[in-house]
């Protein structure tokens, strides 16, 4: 059996050198016994792909979006979340402010460096609600915020750039984040002092309410941040806080009574839920029927669907073993105007059946029924998803008589870098893929050229 993988992996490297065709090609018949002949088919089938709506995409996360953009092409986009706050057990202060009473609190919407999208200058105003109902464990995108918020009573309001041009590039040009005076760009939003001392006074009164995190949960559900007027940016938020300051007395060294000013910190971690709204309008113009393109944009939107003709593909194949199926989508240009959608870096490919179980259960490409693409890895402009021959071989073993229905969306990659043999960095392999929450569009193209495919069978003459 060496010997025939031998041969027929010199006949595969001749198809590819000399072009695909749909005939069959007899290999090595002058060193091969008569009746152990192999043979390799190149048969060429016909893709189908499309635009669909895609309503929302699972989110787990304690990153979230913030803001209002519109594009020409890929329409509206709103963006909004729901958090709670990690509370360790038995919490209370640190310290008893003076006169049980506490000072005032405030609300970060902390992100990176250049970490939004759209025009940094654009007035916009966040707005914050209270959560007044327990968060029910719903990572999808399309939550309605009605079914946890009292959205007559604001508890805070602020309006913002997402380039604040207040900081001096003294204070932006410090690296050192350990200096008392490095900044991180943030958003501070004054929450009511009510909020606060009803806050504090709960860590007296009831001390139970911050027994455990769901103890703490049913006192403080959490906050909803949204945004009122202004549209044109979109925040990529880092991170969530909200922070109580108060005074307490002490004393120093010396023995003199003093005053300390101080705060009690609180933030969305991992072991809380953050839900992400999104709110996609004006997308009627992608789904509508186009022989050119389809398209793919974050986060949510639309995506493309692939067909896989698998039952014309069996009955052409029969009992061959199939070799070889390499698949690429060409991405067009990007548009010019200002502020267009960035291409997706990564793009994950997979049943269409399987979508929901992939990003629920966080798995990663297994290279036999999911894979991944980078964007211009092999070549540019191109997603190139190499030999997915076993996605194919595995659904003719299970549904034979049915097409294959792929989705190809945008996902965002976590990776590390694995170690060589001689000490130093490897290529970096995947550790986490999930749902791209990044504004994002790309035009793929799907006229009949491009959605040609060849299929490299083989046959034994036993």
């Amino acid at each position: 059996m060496d010997f025939k993988r031998l041969i027929l992996g010199l006949a595969f490297g001749g198809i590819l050198l000399s072009g695909c065709n749909d005939e069959l090609s007899q290999v090595g018949p002058s060193i091969q016994p008569d009746g152990d002949r192999s043979f390799v088919y190149a048969d060429t089938f016909q893709l189908e792909a499309s635009t669909i709506k895609l309503d929302s995409v699972y989110a787990r996360t304690v990153n979230g979006l913030l803001g209002q953009i519109y594009d020409p092409l890929y329409g509206n986009l709103k963006t909004d979340y729901i958090c709670q706050f990690y509370c360790p057990e038995n919490y209370k202060f640190a310290h008893e402010p003076i006169d049980g009473k506490v000072d005032s609190m405030a609300f970060f919407i902390m992100y990176d460096e250049g970490g939004y999208v759209g025009d940094s200058l654009a007035p916009m105003q966040a707005k914050i609600y209270q959560v007044t109902k327990p968060l029910a464990r719903n990572y999808y995108t399309n939550m309605n915020p009605e079914d946890f918020c009292d959205l007559q009573t604001l508890i805070g309001e602020k309006t913002y750039t997402a380039y604040d041009l207040s900081i001096p590039d003294s204070i932006r040009n410090i690296t050192d984040t350990s200096d008392p005076d490095y900044y991180t760009p943030n958003v501070r939003i004054r929450i009511s002092t009510d909020i606060a001392q009803r806050f504090y006074d709960e860590t007296v009164n009831n001390p139970s309410s911050f027994q455990n995190q769901e103890a703490f949960n049913k006192f403080f559900p959490g906050f909803y941040v949204t945004t009122g007027f202004g549209t044109g940016n979109i925040l990529e938020v880092a991170q969530s806080s909200f922070f109580i300051y108060y005074k307490y007395k002490s004393t120093t060294e010396a023995g003199k009574d003093t005053i300390i000013h101080t705060r009690e910190q609180f933030n969305v971690t991992k072991e809380v839920i953050q839900m992400n709204q999104i709110e996609n309008g004006n997308i009627e113009q992608l789904l509508e029927p186009n022989e050119e393109f389809s398209y793919l944009r974050s986060p949510a939107g639309v995506c493309t669907k692939i067909v896989v003709p698998a039952s014309a593909i069996k009955e052409k194949i029969g009992d061959r073993i199939i070799n070889g199926l390499n698949f690429s989508m060409k991405a067009m240009p990007q548009e010019e105007w200002l502020y267009a959608f960035e291409a997706p870096d990564n793009v994950l490919l997979l049943p269409e059946d399987s979508v929901q179980s992939f990003f629920e259960n966080n798995k990663i490409e297994d290279n036999v029924t999911s894979y991944l693409a980078t964007f211009g890895e092999y070549a540019t402009n191109t997603y190139s998803f190499g030999n997915i021959s076993s996605l194919l071989q595995v659904h003719l073993e299970n549904k034979p008589d049915e097409d294959l229905n792929l989705i190809l969306l945008p996902v965002l990659r976590g990776t590390q870098n694995s170690s060589s043999s001689w000490g130093s960095s490897g290529k970096p392999y995947t550790t986490s893929i999930t749902n791209y929450m990044k504004p994002s569009g790309v035009r793929l193209k799907k006229d009949k050229e491009a959605m040609q495919i060849v299929v490299l069978t083989s046959k034994y003459n036993d």
